[in-house]
């Protein structure tokens, strides 16, 4: 009877996978073809034409290695992605929206910024702003542990004020293109107040706690290699 691993093992030979990785797919791939054998062997076939058909299956190993190796770094990637971007990305906002919504309920009453009397004004919640530098610090830390990249660790930090900055930049050319039918510029004038208490302030509170901790993470990490060089 033949040794299906054996026989994979042999063909996948040069399949650039780290050694758990391949050593998964080689049982995988024997796995199949021997379930393959055995079941053209229960429709009476004799065990030479079963293991030729079961062969048949694969008609080009070098092929199939290529797919194997770009799917399994393509799913590397993704997975990547989710660990270093979107689930650190996604905990910030939520940490820094349940924060708002504790300080809007049970905090004090927000501080109102105004440029001048009649023009749109910004809320600013002070205890939620002073909560954002740990809420950056956490992203930093999460995407940095998971080995990502500088740039995806800034956004991580930043990830709570995206979805305001996209929604303002996606108004504010509407808000230009029909102000001439608002009066006193008044809709430039909000967004300009919501970028400043949504976005700016935010945004450099998140900042003002995720880059040192970027940073020193980085530097102990760097320290860690070096001296167990």
């Amino acid at each position: 009877m033949r040794d299906w691993r054996t026989f994979v093992q042999s063909k996948l030979a040069k399949l650039a996978l780290p050694p758990g990785t391949k050593a998964e797919v080689i049982d995988e791939l024997a796995a199949h073809l021997e379930e393959a054998c055995a079941g053209f062997r229960k429709q009476g076939m004799t065990e030479e034409a079963a293991t030729r058909l079961a062969l048949s299956q694969v008609k080009d190993w070098h092929k199939l290695q290529r797919k194997i190796q770009n799917a399994r770094i393509k799913e590397n990637a993704m997975t990547n992605r989710v660990k270093q971007f979107w689930l650190p990305g996604l905990l910030t906002l939520v940490l820094s929206m349940g924060a708002l919504a504790l300080m809007e309920k049970f905090g004090p009453k927000p501080w109102v910024l105004a440029w001048s009397a009649g023009l749109p004004v910004a809320m600013l919640y002070i205890p939620w702003l002073l909560s954002l530098p740990l809420v950056g610090g956490i992203g930093a830390y999460l995407s940095h542990r998971a080995g990502g990249s500088q740039r995806a660790v800034f956004y991580c930090i930043v990830f709570p004020i995206l979805p305001f900055l996209a929604a303002t930049l996606v108004v504010l050319p509407f808000s230009l293109i029909f102000d001439q039918f608002i009066a006193h510029n008044v809709a430039p004038a909000a967004l300009l107040m919501a970028l400043l208490g949504w976005v700016l302030l935010p945004g450099v509170a998140l900042l003002a706690g995720g880059l040192p901790v970027q940073i020193f993470v980085s530097r102990r990490l760097s320290s860690g290699r070096i001296t167990g060089s």
